[in-house]
């Protein structure tokens, strides 16, 4: 089988890596270098714990969790995915969709009855395991504790990923832009680069993200997305030795290497009205650098050194979408805004797919064809 797999982000980088060794021939075009589109600019908490919304994508979430402790072993010494813990109190998982009063302790209570790893701590094991955190940041609110929880660096293993698919398994590398989709009929057979190149395959795999749609010039076979904008920022080398991730009513922080930390917020996301501006001056920057102080506030002499904007991708119903697209044979689609956490388990379920002809269960909510019924 010949394969083209479109974007190298985290869940491209996976689903090239699989495919090529289950055998098939891939070919990998990316337009910036692996993991430098969205993959870069994002949280990457690898979890489960945020998608009780559907026991179904809950459960693929918590098999994206697995897999990518599983795929360490094939990556001695790898070194991308740190698992100290994350902590949460009160309503920072409800920031997605407006303060909605979301009992934490019974989300707890459901993520325990679901298997998942998950506790919670008392305001004195808070401060015994991260004494820098703010006791008045936190007040009474019930802190859950997800002890083997994480976060993915997407660009080190986006790279890896790439250069073991193609040093193990003869995977292609091609640094350009798709431009569109070779059509015949109803069926795709490659894709045209930007330099008018026609590269064909028997299949074409899109993991372009945000831009998947960018190269489907019919518009009956485009994935309705609705995407939205995120920023983080970067401190400098800031000398505190916290080592949880933190999600928290005010700020969403964690250690991102070189005692450095990445802050975000949804709230402060939704405030954002263009990817233009990414300078530490940036007003939802400053605030989320303010917020970060009042977590913790052994940072008060830290400032912004770095800021990133994206359009993170999001299908219309907010569910993964993944599999062919009805109507054109040859195209499968995968798109998700669970990327990070999913991404090494969708390439596993996508190679067995396409290469090995087996209809994963784990899929079968998250097919794009309910967008086209």
């Amino acid at each position: 089988m010949k394969a083209i797999v479109v974007g190298a982000g985290v869940v491209g980088s996976s689903v090239a890596y699989r495919l090529a060794q289950a055998g098939a021939d891939v070919t990998i075009i990316e337009e910036r270098r692996p993991g430098g589109g969205t993959s870069s600019v994002t949280y990457a908490w690898v979890n489960a714990c945020e998608k009780l919304t559907s026991e179904a994508y809950f459960r693929l979430n918590f098999a994206g969790r697995q897999a990518h402790e599983d795929i360490l072993a094939e990556f001695p010494g790898a070194d991308w995915y740190h698992r100290p813990g994350v902590l949460q109190w009160q309503d920072a998982e409800a920031e997605a969709g407006g303060r909605d009063g979301t009992d934490p302790l019974a989300k707890l209570q459901q993520l325990i009855a679901w298997g998942y790893p998950a506790e919670v701590l008392s305001l004195d094991e808070v401060r015994k395991l991260e004494p820098e955190i703010n006791p008045d940041a936190i007040g009474n609110a019930p802190v859950i504790h997800y002890p083997r929880d994480g976060w993915l660096d997407p660009v080190p293993y986006s790279g890896a990923l790439v250069a073991a698919a193609q040093e193990r398994h003869d995977a292609t590398l091609i640094e350009g832009h798709v431009d569109r989709l070779v059509l015949t009929g109803e069926r795709c057979t490659g894709v045209v680069l930007g330099d008018g190149r026609t590269i064909e395959a028997d299949v074409v795999v899109n993991c372009a993200g945000r831009w998947l749609n960018d190269i489907v010039q019919t518009p009956e076979h485009r994935v309705p997305l609705a995407p939205t904008l995120g920023i983080v920022a970067y401190t400098p080398p800031a000398g505190t030795p916290l080592r949880s991730a933190l999600r928290t009513p005010l700020v969403n922080m964690r250690p991102d290497g070189g005692g450095r930390f990445l802050l975000r917020s949804n709230e402060l996301d939704r405030l954002l009205a263009t990817e233009e501006g990414a300078v530490p001056a940036h007003p939802q920057a400053q605030e989320l650098m303010r917020r970060a102080i009042r977590t913790v506030p052994a940072l008060k002499s830290v400032a912004v050194e770095a800021v990133r904007i994206a359009t993170r991708p999001i299908p219309q119903d907010s569910y993964s979408a993944v599999g062919p697209v009805p109507g054109l044979s040859n195209y499968y689609a995968v798109v998700t805004h669970s990327g990070v956490t999913l991404g090494a388990f969708l390439g596993e379920l996508v190679a067995d797919e396409l290469v090995h002809g087996h209809q994963r269960d784990e899929l079968a909510e998250f097919r794009p064809n309910r967008f086209f019924n």
